[in-house]
């Protein structure tokens, strides 16, 4: 339940930027304003993700997950009635922000920290590539039905999917091994070592320089990959004359190399040092963003999605296990849901800096250019983490004959 789960409310998250072009062309809205109504959903997307992880930590995902469903399919509904500008930033920005944070934000998180001790890498992987999935599947639909339907109608179906959801979440959903007569796969049931919710964690997380610096590269992440592929690129496809079902299936194949790189981060986060992985998924990720201004043609694009589409969410396993390492497998729903937010901050500045950018200057090619050098930066940040040591047990030394003491008469 928890892979469906995200992979729904990453769809939805993944569909503002399919409805930009229809709204302009409808509503006559402005690029720059439908750029910050969406840049308020991602802003809250991750604002929300700190409380939400608290309340899983504390309470289990089982009742967030039911919550977020609901608010996301209510969202939906009511924005195909929308007919002002400040209707789609409070019903697909702050509601569909509330709603897919919770769903999706920490919840890969603290369920794989909650489930496994061993495999966890793969499972936030798999996870990870839950994520890819939802724009895998929803993009190409939702363009589908956009072009058949028309957007309101698109929304209407696209809410009657969230709440499809809802029983078989109420049904199926456990919060912990626990609740199953069940141990975590790997290992014992947590309890100690860290392993329980510390209400001060948070305390030592912002007086650590790793934790700011896993919040700037996450910011980086979030502003290279949400911020301005995930909101401008179809758009951008658009400006330079690329067909929208062309745009839409670079994007649907970037999704399924998501689905193959994030599964693969997380089974190389089980056997490599994780600040490493960050180091060349940002390094490339800058790299191939540095290229979007001269793509022109299909064999370009394909080439871009799938070296893109590679480390689009990598970059989420080996993130998730230093916050896990640094501060407690229990405590990774709070920390990581702080250091989400900050994923979620940058993916918002860019996409409203860049909708700025479109507007003043007629092109996103200067918003693309910074972006791949922003992700360059943001690899040789992540190189200089300092990552706690994993205890290490020394077995004892043998009692010496002397000490072993002589055998009773």
């Amino acid at each position: 339940m928890t892979f469906l789960t995200i992979l729904v409310a990453a769809g939805v998250r993944a569909a503002p930027q399919l409805l930009i072009n229809p709204l302009e062309t409808d509503l006559r809205w402005t690029r720059d304003g439908i750029a910050f109504a969406i840049s308020i959903g991602l802003l809250i997307y991750g604002g929300i993700g700190p409380f939400a992880g608290r309340l899983m930590d504390r309470y289990g995902p089982r009742a967030l997950m039911l919550t977020g469903a609901v608010i996301i399919g209510f969202s939906q509904l009511t924005a195909a009635l929308m007919t002002e500008l400040w209707q789609m930033t409070l019903l697909i920005g702050v509601l569909g922000g509330v709603g897919t944070g919770i769903t999706a934000g920490v919840l890969s998180a603290t369920v794989a920290n909650r489930w496994f001790v061993a495999r966890r890498g793969i499972v936030l992987g798999v996870f990870g590539a839950a994520l890819s999935a939802g724009q895998l599947v929803f993009l190409p639909l939702i363009a589908w039905l956009i072009g058949g339907l028309g957007w309101r109608t698109s929304l209407v179906v696209l809410a009657a999917i969230i709440f499809a959801i809802v029983l078989p979440i109420f049904l199926l959903m456990r919060d912990d091994p626990a609740d199953m007569g069940l141990e975590p796969y790997g290992g014992p049931a947590p309890g100690g070592g860290g392993a329980v919710a510390d209400g001060s964690v948070m305390l030592r997380a912002v007086r650590s320089p790793a934790f700011w610096l896993l919040s700037a590269t996450f910011f980086i992440c979030g502003a290279t990959s949400v911020g301005i592929v995930g909101t401008h690129f179809i758009p951008h496809a658009h400006d330079h004359g690329i067909p929208q079902d062309v745009a839409v299936g670079t994007l649907a194949l970037m999704g399924s190399m998501n689905v193959v790189g994030t599964v693969a981060s997380g089974w190389l986060t089980d056997r490599f040092d994780p600040r490493k992985l960050l180091a060349w998924y940002y390094t490339l990720r800058g790299l191939s963003l540095l290229i979007v201004p001269y793509l022109t043609g299909a064999p370009e694009l394909i080439a871009f999605a799938i070296i893109f589409g590679l480390d689009f969410i990598a970059t989420v396993p080996p993130t998730t296990t230093l916050c896990a390492d640094l501060f407690g497998r229990r405590n990774v729903g709070l920390v990581f849901g702080w250091v989400f937010a900050a994923h979620q901050l940058g993916a918002a500045a860019i996409a409203y800096l860049a909708g700025i950018a479109r507007v003043n200057l007629g092109t996103y090619d200067q918003a693309f250019l910074a972006t791949g050098v922003i992700a360059i930066v943001g690899g040789m940040m992540a190189l200089t983490i300092r990552r706690a040591p994993r205890p290490v047990t020394v077995p004892a030394d043998p009692p010496s004959p002397a000490m072993a003491g002589t055998p009773a008469d």
